[in-house]
C-alpha cells in the first residue's frame, strides 16, 4: 500500500475528512531538472529572440521565472554536466572535459552531490537521458554489471544512453545494464581500431541516411555513423527516432513509481544534439531542418511532461528547473542543413559565440524555474548559474549546505531577491576561462586557435589581448573596452586572478 493510500485509510478510520491532496502530504516540493543539449539562448521562443516557437518550453517560463542571466559552467557538455551534479567549476578537475564512450565515471563516488544530498532529504532519486559522465573503472564490461556509475552517486533510478547519441556504444544502460543485450551477441566498443569486418561511414558511406562532415566516419547504427567502433550486441542497440518518445516514457514511469514521495528527476534530454535524427511525425515541421524540427520533438515531449505531472495533480508541489548544457552549434559533425535552413532564426539570441566558445553564447543559456503558487511568474535580470543548484537546493529541502564552489542562491531563484550571485567563472574547451562580473564579462589573454579546428564554423574567444565587454550596451561583444577603460579592466583582472587561485 503506497504512502498516500495509507493516510487516507488511516483518517478514514479516525472518522475524519478524506480532503488531504498530493501537496499536503509532500511537505518538501518534487524537484524535476529538465536539461537539454546544445539548445541556445535564442532557441527558446519565450526570450523572444528567434523564429522558433517552442510552446511547451514556454509554458515553464510563463508559470515561473525567466532568467535573462542564466548560465551554465561551460562550453561543452560534460563539464557542464559534472558542475550542475557536483556543484564544483569543472576547471578544477581536468578530467572534467568532453569524454569518449568508454570514459570511466567521473564524479567521485565518494563526496556529497545533488542527488545523495536529496536522497539525505528523503528523496527517491532518478535520472533519464543523456549521462556523458562516465561509466566504470576505465575498462567497461557492456556485457556485465557497468559500475560504478549514476545508482552509485546517489540514483535510486538510472535509464541513460551509455555516452552520447553520436558515440558509440549505441545502447541504453538501465541500472548499470544494457538493456536488451543478447548473451549470444556480446557489445565491444574500441576508440582506436575498427573491429575486423565491421562497416563505418568513412568505408561505407552508401550505407548512410545522415551523411557525416567531419569527424563522425566510424561505425554505423540505423544509417548514422558515430565516433569510435563497436561489434555486436546488434539487439540492445537504439533507433534514433525512438529516442526522445523512450526517455519521456521512461520518465513518467519514474514518477508514477515514486509520487507518493518526494522525488528528485533529472530529466536530461538529447536534442538538439548530432544526429539530430528526430522522429517522423516531427519531420519538416520547422522548416529549419533536422536541428529545428529535434527542438520541437523535444518541446513536444516536455508538453506531454507537464502535462502527465497536472493530471497526477503533482504539479502544484513540484519545482521545475529547465536549462541546457551549453549554446548552440550548427554543423557538428553531420551534414543536416542546420545552417543552410537557418533562415532568420539565431539559436545564439544576442550573443556571440556558441558552443565550445568563450564567448557569451557559448555558457550564457535558457534558464527557466516554475513552482506554481510558490514562485510567482515574472522575470529576473539576477545573475544565477547551474553549479548553484547544489547549495540552493540544500537550503530549501534543510540539509547542510557541502562546501563546493557552489552558493545559496535560493532567493534569486523563487524570485524573492534579484540578487543572484556577484561573480561567476565560466569555461570554453580546454579549461580556459572568463569570467562575468555585474555587467562586464572579462576574458583573460588566452593561447589557442581564433576558430574550432575540427571543422565546427565557430569562434573560440581566444586572444593573447586581454578583453572586456560591457553586456548590455554590447551582448554581441564587438567593442573591447580593455584599452579604453583600463583602470576597470585591471580590477577585474584581479577579481579574475583570485577566484582563480581559491582553494
Amino acid at each position: 500500500m503506497g504512502m498516500r493510500s495509507y493516510l487516507f485509510l488511516l483518517l478514514s478510520l479516525l472518522g475524519l475528512s478524506v480532503s488531504v491532496t498530493a501537496q499536503q502530504i509532500h511537505q518538501k516540493p518534487n524537484i524535476v531538472i529538465i536539461y537539454m543539449d546544445d539548445l541556445g539562448f535564442g532557441d527558446v521562443s519565450a526570450y523572444g529572440q528567434g523564429k522558433l516557437q517552442t510552446p511547451n518550453i514556454d509554458r515553464i517560463a510563463q508559470n515561473g521565472i525567466l532568467f535573462e542571466n542564466g548560465y551554465a559552467t561551460s562550453a561543452t557538455c560534460t563539464p557542464s554536466r559534472y558542475s550542475l551534479l557536483t556543484g564544483l567549476y569543472p576547471w578544477r578537475n581536468q578530467k572534467a572535459q568532453v569524454l569518449s564512450g568508454d570514459a570511466p565515471l567521473l564524479i567521485d563516488p565518494e563526496p556529497i552531490n545533488l542527488p545523495k544530498l536529496l536522497k539525505q532529504a528523503g528523496y527517491r532519486t532518478g535520472v533519464v537521458g543523456k549521462w556523458h559522465l562516465g561509466l566504470g573503472n576505465g575498462q567497461v564490461d557492456w556485457n556485465s554489471n557497468i559500475g560504478p556509475g549514476p545508482n552509485e552517486i546517489g540514483f535510486d533510478d538510472a535509464y541513460i544512453m551509455a555516452a552520447t547519441n553520436d558515440r558509440v556504444p549505441n545502447v541504453y544502460v538501465d541500472n548499470g545494464k544494457v538493456e536488451g543485450l543478447n548473451a549470444n551477441d556480446p557489445l565491444y566498443t574500441s576508440y582506436k581500431t575498427n573491429f575486423e569486418g565491421e562497416p563505418t561511414g568513412k568505408e561505407n558511406p552508401e550505407l548512410l541516411k545522415v551523411k557525416y562532415s567531419h569527424g563522425h566516419d566510424g561505425s554505423i547504427n540505423n544509417g548514422v555513423s558515430r565516433i569510435g567502433f563497436q561489434k555486436g550486441g546488434k539487439s540492445a542497440q537504439w533507433v534514433d527516432e525512438d529516442m526522445s518518445d523512450l526517455f519521456l516514457e521512461k520518465s513518467i514511469a519514474f514518477i508514477k513509481k515514486v509520487q507518493d514521495r518526494p522525488f528528485f528527476l533529472y530529466y536530461a534530454l538529447h536534442q538538439p544534439h548530432v544526429p539530430r535524427v528526430p522522429h517522423k511525425r516531427f519531420v519538416g515541421q520547422s522548416g529549419m531542418g533536422p536541428r529545428g524540427d529535434a527542438i520541437l520533438e523535444a518541446d513536444w515531449c516536455i508538453g506531454q511532461f507537464l502535462d502527465y505531472l497536472e493530471e497526477a495533480g503533482l504539479h502544484k508541489n513540484t519545482l521545475i528547473i529547465f536549462s541546457s548544457d551549453n549554446g548552440p552549434v550548427l554543423d557538428d559533425g553531420y551534414f543536416d542543413q542546420a545552417a543552410e535552413q537557418l533562415g532568420d532564426h539565431t539559436p545564439w539570441g544576442p550573443y556571440r559565440g556558441g558552443k565550445y566558445s568563450l564567448f557569451e553564447a557559448g555558457t550564457h543559456v535558457p534558464f527557466l524555474v516554475s513552482w506554481p503558487g510558490t514562485v510567482e511568474p515574472g522575470v529576473s535580470e539576477a545573475l544565477v548559474s547551474q553549479v548553484d543548484l547544489l547549495a540552493s537546493l540544500a537550503t530549501l529541502v534543510k540539509v547542510q549546505n557541502p562546501e563546493t564552489d557552489s552558493i545559496d542562491i535560493l532567493e534569486a531563484l523563487m524570485g524573492r531577491s534579484e540578487q543572484g550571485r556577484e561573480s561567476l567563472i565560466i569555461e570554453a574547451v580546454g579549461h580556459r576561462t572568463a569570467m562575468r562580473k555585474g555587467d562586464y564579462v572579462l576574458i583573460p589573454p588566452h593561447n589557442g586557435p581564433k576558430k574550432i579546428t575540427w571543422g565546427v564554423d565557430m569562434e573560440t574567444g581566444f586572444s593573447k589581448a586581454l578583453q572586456l565587454y560591457h553586456l548590455p550596451s554590447d551582448p554581441g561583444q564587438q567593442n573591447n573596452l580593455a584599452p579604453s577603460q583600463a583602470a576597470k579592466a585591471q580590477e577585474l583582472w584581479a577579481e579574475y586572478k583570485r577566484l582563480i587561485d581559491e582553494d
